[in-house]
């Protein structure tokens, strides 16, 4: 297990030594973590104790090595052996007494200023990451552009309800709520048929999208320390006070044991970003980008209102994930291709889609700047005008790396040995909104059937479309 250091936890010094502590806690205003707002003068206060604590007492530091060199040195202590006392006529004993009582003095200082090293620590990593100046404060998303901008498909009375996956997918034996209520409760659900086929043909089409982009494929767990999570940022527990993370229970063996504790992951993110904690990353191998699928777990799936029924917010779901590591600097050019990859998924399975620039509020703790894009769901028309979040992309700079210990190797010569590469993460494809904005979109009222997007005929077993079962 990683041992955290206070360097990688506490953020940047030049901003603190700097005595800058204003920067942080607007920077908490800013994206509505006012609880945390007053930590960054804390922290400061705190850093300044512990610093006054060092110079204070490096007299008797200096004082305590003197001794412990001068009973180490084998001449010295031969003569101390042989005449009793030193050179200046002090006795052995009494040398060896103040050794001690130096030891006992700095035993109890040393505690003091590790009580402080931990506040500083609790505090820095409750901080969320600064802001990008490309971020709008505030609430409102700025929208960007769109992907297949076309009119929203009309609606009729006899249309309106054929346009709600949830209705498509109980007529057409698609999706099993009810069952996965009896199973696992609300939240959960089964994909059934061509739509457990169609959740494969998204996952294989977004590989394929990306691996054509350069991306590594890797499956990670979907299981991991909880300290790993934490340190990417997901705490057990949003701003609201919801719990966000399902954690693993521990037997008392295991607590016992002392054995770090497991969470479920809500995003590859976490894994993917992990494979390199506590590594060393030579500068030539950046960038560095992997795309996984994994099964994801998320405990704050929403309440129980008609606009969260169905596949929009749940509990358990497969997503590919885009992930990657790079020098800083390199972070947008990194960034700008993972939006066009999603663009690329999502125009070609024929989704309207608009691309925001989202707000300070709505960012993650270690996302500088995040993108998303929402697809129109006919579903949707009376909450948010239909649109519904399908990606999402952020910049992390080296919020992620200090906290995982993820280095970069610098060239001999270069000013420092080693640097905190900077990542970037995006959503390629999030299986269940999706797959409910295909079934919405493509349905075909003439026919009383679902379109199936022709990128997915590949792996849809020759079907084209989805038609009700008799």
């Amino acid at each position: 297990m990683i041992k955290w250091e206070r360097q990688a936890l506490v953020p940047k010094r030049k901003h603190f030594n700097g005595h800058n502590p204003e920067l942080y806690s607007q920077n908490c205003l800013d994206r509505n973590y006012k609880a945390q707002s007053d930590s960054p003068f804390k922290i400061v206060k705190l850093f300044d104790e512990w610093l006054q604590s060092l110079k204070s007492t490096r007299g008797l530091r200096e004082k305590s090595n003197a001794i412990r060199t001068q009973l180490s040195h084998s001449r010295t202590f031969s003569a101390i052996e042989a005449a009793g006392q030193d050179g200046q006529g002090k006795q052995k004993t009494q040398l060896l007494e103040e050794a001690q009582d130096l030891k006992r003095q700095l035993s109890v200082i040393e505690a003091l200023e590790g009580q402080l090293n931990n506040e500083i620590e609790d505090l820095a990593a409750e901080l969320p990451n600064l802001t990008s100046d490309q971020t709008p404060r505030g609430d409102e998303p700025k929208v960007l552009g769109y992907i297949n901008d076309q009119s929203k498909p009309a609606s009729t009375s006899h249309d309106q309800p054929w346009r709600n996956h949830v209705h498509i997918g109980t007529e057409f034996d698609l999706l099993d709520f009810a069952g996965a209520a009896t199973t696992s409760g609300w939240g959960w659900y089964y994909l059934k048929n061509e739509a457990a086929l169609l959740e494969q043909a998204l996952i294989q089409h977004a590989l394929k999208v990306a691996m054509q982009h350069g991306f590594t494929v890797v499956t990670p767990p979907s299981m991991v320390y909880s300290h790993i999570a934490s340190a990417c940022g997901f705490r057990p527990r949003d701003q609201s006070g919801e719990q966000q993370v399902y954690d693993i229970q521990q037997s008392e063996r295991e607590q016992g044991k002392g054995k770090a504790p497991h969470s479920l992951a809500g995003t590859a993110e976490i894994p993917l970003a992990g494979i390199k904690a506590d590594a060393v990353i030579d500068r030539a191998d950046l960038p560095i980008q992997m795309v996984g699928p994994s099964r994801c777990y998320r405990a704050e799936a929403g309440s129980r209102g008609t606009e969260t029924k169905g596949l929009y917010r749940v509990h358990e779901f497969t997503k590919v994930e885009m992930f990657a590591w790079t020098a800083q600097g390199g972070e947008d050019e990194i960034f700008i291709s993972m939006l066009a990859i999603q663009k690329e998924i999502l125009q070609s399975l024929g989704l309207h889609c608009r691309i925001l620039e989202m707000p300070s509020t709505d960012l993650g703790a270690s996302a500088v700047r995040k993108q998303d894009i929402e697809a129109y769901f006919p579903s949707r028309r009376e909450k948010d005008g239909g649109w519904g979040e399908v990606t999402s992309t952020s910049i992390c700079t080296d919020y992620q790396t200090r906290r995982l210990k993820t280095r970069i190797q610098n060239p001999a010569g270069s000013q420092a040995k080693m640097d905190f590469p900077y990542t970037v993460n995006g959503t390629a494809l999030a299986v269940p909104r999706v797959l409910a904005a295909l079934l919405e979109n493509g349905w075909d009222e003439k026919e009383v059937c679902v379109r199936i997007p022709e990128v997915l005929w590949p792996w849809m077993h020759g079907m084209q479309a989805i038609k009700k079962k008799h």
